[in-house]
């Protein structure tokens, strides 16, 4: 199983015997794996498709090129890491600081971001082969979980006037059903259906937008910021392109609710729209080291030697869909649950779930349909999205026992988050400047460890006493992991909750699973 193919039937082929798991190179009846494949597709459907209309990219081409960065990822695992990459929400941040560099520039919006994204995708790779050689504690020395917390942090709320200026005033009603939709769902329903609330959201939302279509109820009139009247939009949800795109065909640009979705392209490449990207690799450092130690939790297998070419392999991923034109991808922790549920780790179902998805890359017609969402649903959406990726960095701190009484956490974080999220700027030059997430990141990384440097010995003691510690119990582990209540270590990027609506995406930590044979407590 040189490249991860080739699975033996487990059992009878029909049922996962109790205390057992289907191992990643084990599989069940290929129907049934069908079946859990299948299952996978809706798991990480809602954010993959998602992501890319907001990013102005086309869905239709975002979803193929997950499939092809799935099989690509699984390839370079050899098959020890069943994952699904979906579309990363992890630069989701730098889409408003590009659209405006770009809009005040005149260069393509799209070939900029997808050409910064191919840097950040390289840039994981190299970070990936470092790891591969050195070890995982190289990451956690310069990346503790303070300053991760703090970059995923940042990065979500960075995009708050994103959904107050422009997707929340487009249908303010509209968006208001979606999100309490997206919250009833996740928290009222169980299992599988918790963990697609954003999907069942966004098909509430636009059937109300359909509902109130009919009615013809349109959206208020609305003002500029001249004063100038903006006629509502009516009717919300338009299909005219649905009907005249073809079922069978390579993606194209395209007319969203939005705007223009760019099609396959070429990238071109900023230096400035580079730098804005960057932070985002930090936070899929996080959620691949997250997702790799959960699934070794739920398997049993030893997947620290892994780490390395999890890290290779989504970074391939994310630069072979950039460099085609497509958005970055991620590990989803939405298929982590799935598996949890389900004590099925076969890659041979991610196989179909990847398989799936690029057959319905090449429909132009199920392309048109996703453009057709609602901007009012996506402002619902993106209310819940950007908050838990901002909330996310929160629950690093927490999960890891930062220690904010200490000055070496306080002071670096709380200039970076407010560099962050409020968008503050450094201008070197005419056509040069930092702002935002970049220098948040920047000003987070750099302000630690020169903390760290030259701090007092007192305060570098009690730092090393906390989640810091190299050294715990006697026991030698990575710098910022802790050892949990079941004695085990655990990576400082590991989530110990199932929650429903977790998902990567953007900045996003998977969550741990429970040990093999236990279902989640849902």
């Amino acid at each position: 199983m040189a490249l991860g193919i080739g699975w033996k039937q487990k059992g009878d082929g029909k049922n996962v015997p109790l205390g057992e798991v289907v191992k990643p190179n084990e599989r069940l009846s290929w129907g049934r794996t069908i079946g859990f494949g299948i299952q996978h597709v809706f798991a990480m459907f809602g954010a993959t498709f998602v992501f890319p209309l907001l990013m102005g990219l086309n869905p239709q081409f975002g979803i193929m090129m997950s499939g092809v960065a799935t099989i690509l990822f699984l390839l370079i695992v050899r098959g020890r890491i069943p994952s699904y990459l979906g579309t990363s929400a992890s630069f989701m941040g730098a889409v408003a600081v590009i659209a405006a560099q770009t809009a005040s520039s005149g260069e393509d919006y799209a070939a900029t971001l997808t050409g910064a994204i191919l840097i950040a995708g390289l840039l994981l790779i190299v970070v990936g082969v470092i790891v591969h050689f050195l070890g995982g504690a190289v990451v956690s020395r310069v990346l503790p979980p303070a300053v991760t917390g703090a970059v995923v942090m940042l990065i979500g709320f960075n995009l708050a006037p994103v959904v107050a200026g422009v997707y929340w005033p487009k249908d303010q009603w509209v968006a208001l059903i979606t999100m309490i939709v997206a919250v009833v769902a996740a928290l009222a329903l169980r299992g599988f259906a918790a963990r697609i609330a954003i999907l069942i959201s966004l098909i509430v939302g636009t059937l109300v937008s359909w509902l109130l279509d009919l009615m013809k109820v349109g959206v208020a009139e609305q003002t500029d910021a001249t004063g100038a009247t903006i006629p509502g939009q009516y009717p919300r949800f338009n299909l005219d392109q649905l009907g005249s795109a073809d079922w069978i065909g390579l993606p194209q640009t395209i007319e969203g609710a939005t705007g223009p979705l760019a099609g396959p392209h070429l990238p071109i490449f900023s230096m400035a729209a580079i730098l804005v990207v960057i932070p985002g690799v930090i936070a899929l450092i996080a959620e691949n080291a997250g997702h790799v130690k959960a699934v070794a939790e739920m398997t049993g297998d030893d997947l620290d030697k892994s780490m390395g070419s999890a890290f290779i392999g989504d970074g391939v991923g994310t630069a072979v869909s950039s460099a085609f034109g497509g958005p970055p991808t991620t590990t989803y922790a939405e298929n982590i649950g799935v598996m949890a549920a389900t004590r099925v780790y076969s890659t041979a179902a991610y196989w179909v779930a990847a398989i799936v998805a690029i057959l319905l890359g090449f429909s132009p017609k199920f392309g048109a349909l996703i453009a057709a969402i609602p901007q009012g649903v996506l402002g619902g959406i993106t209310v819940v999205l950007y908050g838990m990726i901002g909330l996310l960095g929160a629950k690093i701190w927490v999960e890891n026992r930062v220690d904010f009484g200490n000055p070496i956490n306080l002071v670096p974080m709380a200039a970076g988050l407010i560099i962050g999220i409020g968008d503050v700027k450094l201008t070197f030059s005419k056509d040069f400047t930092i702002s935002g997430i970049a220098l948040g990141t920047i000003a987070v990384i750099v302000l630690y460890h020169l903390g760290r440097a030259i701090a007092p010995r007192e305060l570098k003691e009690d730092l090393a006493r906390g989640q810091d510690s190299e050294i715990v119990d006697g026991t030698s582990m990575s710098v910022g992991e802790v050892r949990g209540a079941d004695g085990r270590v655990h990576s400082p990027w590991e989530s110990r909750s199932q929650g429903p609506g977790a998902h990567t995406s953007h900045g996003e930590v998977p969550p741990q699973a429970p040990p093999p044979g236990d279902r989640p407590a849902r």
